[in-house]
């Protein structure tokens, strides 16, 4: 699962950097750049949401530990 998140976040962080080529910046609200604005909003999203899935895992690992001991 660790591994698929982090495949998963290299991805989204791809089509970040992709679509961060593909903005007009004299015009970032126009056609094709409002497409590349909204595509990178969910890349971070997505990114965002991976690492809360990632720490939400170490944090339920760790309260298995805990209570082993």
């Amino acid at each position: 699962m660790k591994l698929f998140t982090y495949i998963l976040s290299l991805v989204a962080l791809g089509f970040v950097i992709y679509n961060f080529t593909k903005v007009n910046f004299e015009a970032p609200f126009k056609e094709e750049s409002i497409t590349a604005l909204i595509t990178i909003f969910a890349g971070l999203c997505a990114i965002i949401l991976l690492s809360i899935v990632r720490v939400s895992k170490t944090i339920e690992q760790r309260k298995k530990l805990s209570k082993k001991h």
